[in-house]
C-alpha cells in the first residue's frame, strides 16, 4: 500500500505499510491528516490514527508489521485503540538465521575503568552483598545493612570510600515450596548468580536454619565455596536475632578493610554486560528509547560487549524478528521453546498474553501486546542472536544474547543480574524510578515530556529524537558512552536517590504449600 500523501507533520508514519500514524502531540478533531482528509476525533500524545479505512477482522500494521485486529469497523482518521483494536491469531515466519550477519567488531576496542578481581572477571561496582535464604532472616539481613548505611550512621564506611555500600537484598521466598521441584531449583540459581556477582566483593548468606531452603543445601547444588569472601550465619544455631545482627556486624566489619583496597582501571568493553528492560512504555518507546538503546547495543556488541534481552511476554508476536537473527537454528528454537513454554503457562493458570500492555501502558498509547513486543525488540539493535538462555543462567557468550524472563522489571532485571549484567539500561515513557544493586541502573526516558516532568529520575533525555534535535544513532553514541562511563564510577539518578534494595525480586515458580 502507498504511503499518505504529504502527511501532517503532526504525525510520525514508521512504515510505508503501516495502516497507523503516531501523533507527535494531541491532536484535536479535524486536525489535518494529509492533503485529503482531517482527524475524526481527539488523539492523545503517542497514540494512533488511521491513515486508511480498515474492515472488521482485517490486520492492523505499524512498524510494517500486524499488531492486531481491528474488533469493529475502522474510518480513516479515526483513533486507533482498545475501543477498535485486539488481539488475533496469526501465523509468524521464524525463518531461522535468515537474517544473521556477521558483526563489523570495532578496530579500537573502547575500554572503561573497571575492578578487576582475582579471577580475571571484572566489576562496575563494589559492594558488599546481606543475601537471605529464607524471608524469615529479611530483618536481621536489613538490621546488618543498616549499620553501614551513610545516611544513617556516615561514620560507619567513612574510612572505607571504596566501598560502594553494604546491601541487604531479601526476598519473600525459602520455604513452603518442594524441595526438589524447580522453584527451588531457579531461586536457587538465582541467590547463587548474585554470590558469585563481581560487583560484590564479598557475600554474607542470613538463613534462620529450618526453612527449606537451607543455606548448605544452596552452597552445594550450586558449588559455591565458603571463605573469606562468602561466609553464612543461621539465626537459630547464633543464638537468636540480636546475636546474628551482632555477628553480621563483626563478619563485614571485617572485609572492609581489604574490600576498600580495590582499584579501577582501564578494561576493555568487552567486560560490560547489560541488561535491557523497557517498562511504563508509551507510544513513542519504539520511535525513540528502544531504537536509540539498540544503536548502543549495536556499539557495544562490536567492541566485544555482550547485551542480555529479556521479557519473553514482552518480545511475544516480534519473537520472529529474533529468530531471523539467529546464529543457529538451534539458537532460534531454544526461544522458541520459551515462548511456548509461556503460552502453555498462560492456558494452565487462565491467564492471557495480551495481560499486558499493562494500564500505564495503554494510556500512553500501546494497545496489544504485539504493538509493544515490536517495539521492545528494538533495545537488541541489529546484530544477530548467539545464545538463548533460561532465567538466572549464567551468561558466558559475547553479543546479543536471551534471556527467558517475566515482563515484569524487578523479577526480569533480577535474573539478569543474576546472569552476570554488571550494567542495566531501562527505558520509560512513564516515568520509571526503578534503580538496581549491586548493578547500576540508567534510565532512558522516551519523550520530552517526561524529561521536564521527572528529570531527577531520567538520566537520557531520547525525545530529542522526536524534537528533531538528536538522530536515533546520535542517541545510540550518547547511551554507549553513558554505559562506559557509567562502569567506570559514575553514579546514575537511581543511585544517588539511593534505590537497588527493593527491587531484588526472585521470579517465584510453584505451588505454595
Amino acid at each position: 500500500m502507498a504511503a499518505p500523501r504529504n502527511l501532517s507533520k503532526a504525525l510520525i508514519l514508521l512504515d510505508a505499510r503501516d495502516d497507523v500514524a503516531i501523533a507527535r502531540e494531541q491532536l484535536m478533531p479535524g486536525t489535518r491528516l494529509d492533503d485529503d482528509g482531517n482527524v475524526a476525533g481527539l488523539i492523545p500524545p503517542g497514540h494512533k490514527v488511521a491513515l486508511r479505512d480498515v474492515s472488521a477482522g482485517a490486520p492492523v500494521r505499524r512498524y510494517g508489521q500486524i499488531i492486531g485486529f481491528a474488533s469493529k469497523p475502522i474510518r480513516r482518521g479515526e483513533h486507533v485503540h482498545t475501543h477498535n483494536l485486539s488481539m488475533g491469531n496469526f501465523e509468524r515466519d521464524y525463518a531461522y538465521g535468515e537474517e544473521a550477519h556477521e558483526t563489523a567488531m570495532a578496530a579500537q576496542p573502547a575500554t572503561f575503568l573497571g575492578i578487576r578481581r582475582d579471577d580475571g572477571r571484572v566489576a562496575t561496582r563494589n559492594y558488599i552483598g546481606i543475601l537471605t535464604s529464607v524471608n524469615c532472616s529479611a530483618t536481621v539481613a536489613r538490621a546488618i545493612a543498616d549499620h553501614f548505611r551513610r545516611d544513617i550512621h556516615p561514620e560507619a564506611l567513612e574510612r572505607y570510600p571504596n566501598v560502594d555500600g553494604v546491601v541487604a537484598l531479601t526476598h519473600g521466598q525459602g520455604c513452603a515450596l518442594d524441595a526438589e521441584g524447580e522453584p527451588l531449583v531457579v531461586l536457587r540459581r538465582t541467590l547463587a548468580g548474585y554470590a558469585r556477582h563481581p560487583n560484590f566483593y564479598a557475600v554474607l548468606i542470613v538463613g534462620l536454619g529450618c526453612e527449606t531452603n537451607q543455606i548448605d543445601g544452596l552452597v552445594a547444588s550450586e558449588h559455591l565455596e565458603r571463605g573469606a569472601r562468602l561466609r553464612t550465619l543461621t539465626i537459630q544455631q547464633t543464638g537468636g536475632t540480636a546475636r546474628t545482627v551482632a555477628a553480621g556486624i563483626e563478619q563485614v566489619q571485617a572485609l572492609l578493610a581489604d574490600a576498600n583496597r580495590v582499584t579501577r582501571e582501564p578494561v576493555e568493553a568487552k567486560h560490560l554486560m547489560v541488561g535491557l528492560q523497557c517498562g511504563g512504555s508509551d507510544g513513542y518507546s519504539g520511535i525513540t528509547a528502544n531504537p536509540a538503546l539498540g544503536a548502543a547495543v549495536d556499539r557495544l556488541v562490536a567492541h566485544g560487549g555482550t547485551a542480555i534481552l529479556s521479557e519473553t511476554p514482552e518480545i511475544y508476536g516480534a519473537e520472529h524478528l529474533l529468530t531471523r537473527r539467529a546464529i543457529s537454528r538451534e539458537v532460534g528454537k531454544k526461544l522458541i521453546t520459551r515462548v511456548r513454554w509461556w503460552e502453555a503457562y498462560c492456558a494452565r493458570l487462565n491467564a492471557n498474553m495480551n495481560n499486558n500492555p499493562s494500564a500505564g501502558n495503554k494510556a500512553g498509547g500501546l494497545t496489544t501486546i504485539l504493538e509493544k513486543s515490536l517495539g521492545a525488540v528494538a533495545k537488541g539493535g541489529t546484530t544477530r542472536l548467539v545464545e538463548t538462555y533460561e532465567y538466572a543462567e549464567a551468561v558466558r557468550a559475547h553479543g546479543l544474547v536471551f534471556m527467558d524472563t517475566p515482563g515484569y522489571d524487578p523479577v526480569s532485571a533480577t535474573g539478569q543480574v543474576a546472569g552476570g549484567a554488571n550494567l542495566i539500561c531501562f527505558t520509560t515513557g512513564r516515568g520509571s524510578a526503578y534503580g538496581c544493586a549491586p548493578s547500576p541502573s540508567l534510565k532512558l526516558g522516551t519523550n520530552s515530556t517526561l524529561w521536564q516532568r521527572q528529570e531527577e529520575d531520567i538520566d537520557v533525555n531520547c525525545g530529542r529524537i522526536l524534537d528533531g534535535e538528536q538522530t536515533v544513532d546520535q542517541a545510540g553514541e550518547e547511551i554507549f558512552r553513558l554505559m562506559l562511563a557509567t562502569a567506570s564510577g559514575q553514579r546514575t539518578k537511581s543511585e544517588l536517590h539511593g534505590y537497588g534494595q527493593n527491587e531484588f525480586v526472585p521470579w517465584q515458580l510453584g505451588a505454595i504449600m
